[in-house]
């Protein structure tokens, strides 16, 4: 999941920080007046707090036949390195450490829904074509892979960075999913997941899901949103919550939105889908609730943001909002404090929408 940037946006914006104060947000709220999207999402209840296959040499992934130099060739930017397809169009880094972390969400993800791959139902695989958006590392195709192997999984990403010993019905493809399809042929499930900030035109993408599905095909869009809150109001007044504010306001500014879980089954409707199910998973940020569960799930989510606080900031704060590299790390290590405050109880929200395309059409 990476942020992009419309081309059409400025980044001669300038901003310096105090050294003991937070730079500026550029045209963000004032802390003390978080927007509303930094407002809870209610749910039932609040979360209790603690207070203690075989593989082919022949059969590889589909992208190695137009691989080129351009597209390996990855530019570097203040230590982190970014994908070379379209370049500067996605501002999230594409290196090893920006996998690590993918990985890690990958398995925060199948701890939060009961190590399930996916919640659509999925009947007789035998000779179905699935297609996931954005893959990443590809580690969600590879599992699938070897859970289904009558299916053909194919998964796309503007990098080229999943491994090429896979199960043999797994292929990847470099591709930029708002752009139009070249797939001959449809699919009968499209999965995406982890894409907040990715997309452009969230319902032009649907709509081009609903179009490359066969029919009686499904959707599944699994998403969690950036923005963190609190139920009890402890990330108010944080430095957590001033990230929050900058980053999202930048994303903004670069014509993405990193909160569209809550429209995600809007958009499904819309497009024609039917059968539409919508549920919503809260995620801790740390191992302050009660529950063994939700204490895993905030173990994973924690030890991935902290780790990922530098991949989603530095390209887009200094870009975009015009901060200095020293300025951005500064910042961090105070989110980071806030993060590691087991009084902080931070949490955000995941969204997993599914529906199914008319079999007549």
């Amino acid at each position: 999941m990476s942020i992009p940037m419309a081309e059409s946006t400025s980044i001669n914006q300038s901003s310096s920080a105090p050294e003991h104060e937070p730079p500026p947000a550029q045209s963000a709220a004032p802390i003390q007046e978080p927007p509303i999207a930094q407002q809870p999402v209610q749910g039932e209840r609040q979360i209790a707090v603690d207070t203690d296959s075989s593989y082919s040499e022949d059969d590889l992934s589909t992208y190695t036949a137009s691989l080129t130099s351009s597209v390996l060739n990855y530019p570097t930017e203040n230590g982190r390195r970014y994908h070379a397809f379209r370049p500067g169009t996605y501002l999230f880094p594409n290196d090893e450490p920006e996998q690590d972390r993918m990985d890690l969400q990958h398995e925060m993800y199948l701890r939060a829904c009961d190590g399930k791959l996916h919640l659509a139902p999925l009947a007789a695989t035998k000779g179905k074509r699935f297609l996931d958006l954005g893959t990443g590392t590809g580690i969600w195709c590879v599992e699938m892979g070897d859970c289904y192997p009558d299916a053909e999984i194919i998964g796309n990403d503007f990098s080229p960075v999943q491994p090429t010993m896979v199960p043999k019905n797994v292929k990847f493809e470099v591709d930029d999913v708002e752009s139009q399809w070249a797939h001959q042929k449809k699919f009968d499930y499209i999965h995406s997941r982890f894409m907040a900030g990715s997309i452009a035109d969230w319902p032009k993408l649907v709509e081009r899901c609903y179009e490359n599905l066969n029919p009686g095909g499904i959707i599944e869009l699994q998403d969690g949103d950036f923005v963190t809150y609190s139920e009890d109001g402890t990330t108010k007044g944080t430095w957590l919550e001033k990230w929050n504010v900058d980053f999202a306001n930048a994303a903004k500014q670069g014509g993405r939105t990193v909160q569209p879980g809550p429209q995600l089954e809007e958009w499904v409707r819309a497009a024609g889908f039917e059968d539409v199910h919508h549920e919503k998973i809260r995620l801790p940020l740390g191992m302050w609730p009660k529950d063994k569960k939700l204490k895993e799930v905030g173990a994973f989510n924690l030890v991935q943001l902290k780790e990922g606080l530098e991949g989603f900031s530095l390209a887009l704060f200094t870009r975009v909002l015009g901060w200095s590299p020293e300025e951005v790390q500064v910042l961090l290590t105070k989110v980071r404090k806030d993060l590691s405050d087991s009084h902080v109880h931070a949490q955000n929200d995941m969204h997993i929408v599914w529906g199914r395309k008319p079999l007549s059409t």
